[in-house]
């Protein structure tokens, strides 16, 4: 992937981590005050949507969660298969770091939650709750501390959030699927092998891709399996080429004409729908109870040990280096921030929970566990500069 391209996404991201954060404090800040009826009534405001027989009734909630998240989760599908073919995951050697300290940052956190509530079949289905990394808000963070980071950690920090997102998507395929519905199952597959069929047929141009992807978002809506998914499957069948060298990719194309749409839009949409809580009658107690405390800790602690711990033992057995430039500092700094699980997290923590009782307790844990990673991991990396060279750098 070359160069410029990673400051663009890099900048993309990190000015999308500012805006969810101000989505997510006014969605706080309004559903806390004289107008928290006026946040639930937006929320709940009915959507018709009608082709012939067809017909989708969701309130806009909904739709923001199965609708514009599956465009966020098309663009995470294009960003895994570019980065796969030709970017920071394209080789082993530069798969094997991100790969294992993403996949002991699921694996950590995961464990300690269900260590919290084993005993509550309940709550113990809320354990892939903090197996996510915010990309943007955790290079948002990253970006504030400009020169004081090496300029690998952020293509490290973006590789292992990428894996990262992609370790979250097949715990959505595979753990969070309802009961599933034949017909609607069978108008998907038909949609996927039309998908194959332009792919395999060379076709480049993206408005078929995008009808078929269209019928395939409504075909898994109705099946059982989560909606977001088809974006995923859509995103696999987008060419990487064009039909000559001198044409543009169209995975490219696709993959820079959605970014500005889901980093300065579709996110900050999900994080004011999702990130409402009343604050009323919150405190210490509150954040002790096993929900809100599970998923805290696990995010807080769970991830600096799971992804520290990954990174440390593949270095140390001489699987992978360290990024160029990064000390152990750093490291540590990074892995705090892969506790930032925000956007992921309150997604897997809605499909997890159905009873809204629960909602509150997703949200106070997610929130106060990524605010504490992006804390002390920004204050660790801040550090770090001084750690690695014994004095303050030049600002």
């Amino acid at each position: 992937m070359p160069l410029g391209a990673v400051r663009t996404f890099i900048r993309h991201e990190a000015f999308s981590g500012i805006l969810l954060f101000a989505a997510a404090i006014l969605a706080l800040a309004l559903d806390n005050s004289a107008f928290s009826w006026l946040y639930d009534a937006i929320l709940e405001t009915p959507v018709t949507l009608r082709i012939g027989a067809l017909a989708l009734d969701k309130p806009l909630l909904l739709w923001i969660n199965d609708g514009l998240m599956a465009i966020f989760f098309l663009l995470a599908g294009l960003e895994i298969k570019r980065e796969v073919l030709q970017g920071q995951l394209s080789s082993r050697a530069q798969m094997i770091l991100p790969a294992l300290g993403a996949l002991g940052g699921i694996v950590v956190p995961a464990a300690i939650y269900a260590a919290f509530n084993a005993s509550d079949p309940v709550l113990a289905r809320g354990w892939a709750i903090p197996a996510a990394t915010d990309i943007a808000f955790a290079l948002g963070v990253l970006a504030l501390l400009g020169r004081h980071v090496p300029p690998s950690l952020k293509l490290f920090l973006l590789a292992l959030a990428i894996l990262d997102d992609l370790g979250a998507i097949l715990i959505i395929a595979f753990f969070y699927t309802s009961e599933l519905s034949a017909g609607p199952l069978i108008m998907a597959a038909l949609a996927i092998c039309g998908l194959a069929i332009l792919n395999w047929r060379g076709v480049t141009r993206l408005a078929p891709y995008i009808l078929l992807g269209v019928v395939l978002w409504a075909s898994v809506l109705k099946s059982g399996i989560h909606a977001t998914l088809a974006g995923v499957v859509l995103a696999m069948f987008i060419p990487m080429r064009g039909r000559s060298k001198e044409d543009d990719s169209p995975l490219l194309h696709l993959e820079h004409a959605l970014h500005p749409y889901v980093a300065y839009g579709i996110m900050p949409i999900f994080a004011f729908a999702n990130a409402g809580v009343s604050l009323a009658g919150v405190n210490l107690e509150t954040l002790t109870r096993p929900l809100p405390l599970a998923i805290a800790t696990a995010l807080f602690i769970g991830k600096q040990i799971g992804v520290f711990g990954a990174v440390w033992l593949t270095i140390k057995a001489g699987l992978a280096r360290r990024p160029e430039g990064a000390g152990w500092v750093h490291i540590y700094g990074l892995s705090l921030l892969a506790g930032i699980g925000f956007t992921m997290s309150l997604f897997i923590g809605m499909l997890s929970f159905s009873d809204p009782q629960h909602a509150a307790g997703v949200r106070i844990g997610v929130m106060t566990g990524s605010l504490l990673s992006a804390i002390v991991g920004y204050a660790v990396l801040r550090l770090a500069s001084v750690a690695k060279t014994g004095h303050r750098q030049p600002q």
